[in-house]
């Protein structure tokens, strides 16, 4: 395997790893501040960034070593939204992530897979486009403002920190998942425009 899809593969094995961690203290009903829930969370905060670091690794590599091929392109976004899925439903489970964020970004996803499909079937790889990437942008700001909101809470930071604002914080971070919708299907909506003729053309 290339190094630059080694790294992209780091996402794909986050995703569940992370979801395993993020609800170990749920399974065990391991209350705020227990050991189980601080030794997770600090385990998985900088797991996760490392996991995202690697987006900017593989593009790097994939340069650097003149790695770039299709398989890169579709295989890259699709390590993506294979981890941001995850955590968007962990998130979900707790309350920070609306359900129907979830949902349209699901719909949206898998739109966005298929038309991939019947490209790579015509011989067209869609690499990420400037607006796929924003919103991968929106969709880790999203993320990591709710697992700081998460941290917080299950150490036990709460109660350290009365000026910490939990509603406050939450109301933004729905605020940045609503515009994760938004920039998700204004892209997809790009995508249609510039490779939607695949579409035509198999119909």
């Amino acid at each position: 395997m290339k190094t630059s899809n080694k790294f992209t593969f780091v996402r794909i094995v986050a995703a569940p790893v992370t979801f395993i961690l993020y609800f170990l203290p749920v399974w065990f009903s391991s209350p705020n501040g227990s050991l189980l829930s601080i030794i997770t969370t600090c385990i998985l905060i900088p797991f996760l960034a490392f996991a995202e670091f690697t987006d900017y690794l593989d593009g790097h590599f994939a340069r650097k070593h003149n790695e770039v091929s299709d398989f890169g392109k579709m295989f890259d976004p699709f390590a993506d939204v294979f981890l941001h899925l995850s955590l968007f439903a962990c998130f979900t489970y707790t309350g920070y992530c609306p359900l129907p964020v979830l949902v349209l970004v699901i719909w949206r996803e898998f739109a966005q897979n298929f038309l991939r499909m019947v490209a790579a079937k015509k011989g067209t790889a869609i690499a990420a486009r400037k607006g796929g990437k924003l919103k991968t942008v929106f969709y880790i700001v999203s993320i990591l403002i709710s697992l700081a909101i998460e941290a917080v809470v299950r150490t036990g930071l709460t109660n350290v920190w009365p000026w910490f604002n939990v509603e406050a914080v939450r109301l933004v971070n729905v605020i940045f998942y609503i515009a994760c919708v938004i920039f998700s299907y204004v892209s997809f909506f790009d995508y249609l425009k510039n490779f939607g003729h695949v579409l035509k053309e198999e119909a």
